[in-house]
């Protein structure tokens, strides 16, 4: 019982997935509609399964009836939990529902330029309506969720019983961890020299001025000078965007702005840019913009480089720490910036990486590196297409082995407290299937699995 219990909340949370914009706007609601279930004070509707199962069907390419179960499985075991945080008093606030529609539709009018006609032509409704069909899912989907975390939070695990874990694993089930590392960097940005920053901010002077002088239109340079693909290909279109969305000095020249109106050119750390408003709605603004990227040669790229010999020597001398050198001289964009150089793993949150997980211009820089040693100048490709570079710093080290108490408590505790949940989880759904009203309209799905998990 308790392993079907396991496996039901486990397609409960993935089917809820299915309660996102992509599989709400999928599909629509049948014109017949009626009860099929009822769990405790909720109600399961014919449309809720058959437009789950049609989305299910479609993404995999074909229909397999035995899917309407798992759909149906996955709902009660959502209404179940819906029910029991109604019983426990749980609130979902009403503006947090609205931030999380706001948020989910601005998603896709952002993939969409902000074009609210061809999202009511794909989808079949309008922006309001959409709204409306989805803030009940909605909010039984973030019922459903803060009720789990709730029950799982009350989970804690004791040192003895993390023992006991670990003494349960058959002693050739245990795992081999790969070797950790665990790393810091200190990033240098190149710098543009004054000539080529001049040649950039000449060049789009003149394209603003054909502008003005209507010698060309802004469309049409965009798509043949802007150093923006993205928007470039769209004439210099960014789409509707609300405050917050753009670097400060972008922001505050867009938002200043007429419609129609073009900007004089503004520097960001993009390079120069010119803008034009083309709609405000509210808070929002649509704009444009070309962007001109001042060039960044050979030469700037060895004083980088340079720059980062002359510190990783100051800091073998000692005087400077790695600490310091970061704060003083490194690029602040980068997120390690602001964890103390540390880089963290983008699979678990956590510093320390399994070698395998590196990539692989880190990994071959610090395969030989002894612990505390520095690498020379490592190019740093950034996904904006400039090159950045970097020192690393390796700060800790582990040999490949078998995982162990002694050296992976905290692992090991992590395992046995996800196990412990996943047990309290179970048995949770379990009693409250055995003291919840449940009950589904004869004739209408025959599931085994179903039957005898309500009827014990």
């Amino acid at each position: 019982m308790a392993n079907k219990l396991h496996l039901l909340m486990r397609k409960s949370l993935i089917f809820a997935l299915l309660v996102t914009m992509s599989s709400a706007m999928a599909q629509e609601r049948m014109l017949i509609d009626k009860v099929i279930a009822k769990v405790g004070t909720e109600t399961i509707l014919l449309s809720d399964v058959e437009s789950q199962y049609s989305y299910a069907s479609e993404q995999a390419g074909y229909a397999d009836p035995a899917v309407k179960c798992q759909v149906m499985q996955s709902l009660i075991g959502q209404k179940l939990i819906v029910h029991h945080a109604k019983l426990d008093s749980i609130e979902v606030l009403d503006e947090e529902i609205e931030s999380n529609l706001d948020y989910r539709i601005d998603q896709v009018l952002r993939q969409m330029n902000g074009d609210e006609e061809f999202f009511e032509e794909y989808y079949g409704m309008p922006v309001k309506e959409m709204r409306e069909n989805l803030r009940e899912d909605l909010q039984q989907q973030m019922l459903a969720e803060r009720m789990q975390m709730k029950i799982l939070n009350e989970v804690s695990i004791t040192p003895k019983e993390v023992k006991k874990f670990y003494n349960s694993i058959p002693v050739d089930s245990i795992p081999y961890l790969n070797a950790e590392v665990e790393l810091k960097e200190l990033v240098v940005k190149p710098e543009v020299n004054d000539v080529e920053r001049a040649a950039s901010l000449s060049k789009i002077v003149k394209l603003r001025n054909q502008i003005i002088n209507k010698e060309a239109e802004f469309e049409e340079l965009a798509r043949k000078f802007s150093d923006d693909p993205g928007s470039g290909a769209q004439g210099g279109n960014l789409g509707y965007a609300e405050r917050g969305t753009f670097v400060p000095e972008f922001e505050a020249t867009a938002y200043s702005l007429e419609k129609g109106e073009v900007s004089e050119p503004i520097e960001t750390e993009f390079g120069f840019h010119i803008l034009q408003l083309l709609d405000r709605r509210g808070n929002k603004i649509n704009i444009r913009h070309i962007l001109i990227k001042s060039e960044i040669t050979s030469a700037d790229l060895d004083l980088a480089k340079s720059k980062l010999d002359t510190l990783k020597a100051q800091i073998e001398r000692e005087e400077i720490t790695f600490s310091e050198a970061i704060k003083k001289h490194g690029y602040e964009k980068v997120p390690s910036y602001n964890n103390n150089g540390f880089l963290q793993n983008p699979n678990t949150g956590k510093t320390l990486f399994q070698t395998s997980e590196l990539p692989s211009e880190i990994y071959f820089a610090t395969e030989d590196t002894e612990v505390g040693e520095m690498t020379s100048p490592l190019e740093y490709p950034f996904p904006t297409g400039e090159t950045y570079y970097r020192i690393i710093k390796l700060i800790s080290k582990s040999k490949p082995h078998k995982a162990s108490l002694e050296e992976d408590y905290a692992k090991i505790q992590l395992y046995a407290k996800e196990s412990k949940k996943n047990e309290y989880f179970s048995n949770w759904l379990e009693e409250k299937f055995q003291n919840t009203f449940i009950k589904i309209e004869s004739g209408y799905l025959a599931c085994p699995d179903l039957d005898e998990l309500i009827n014990g």
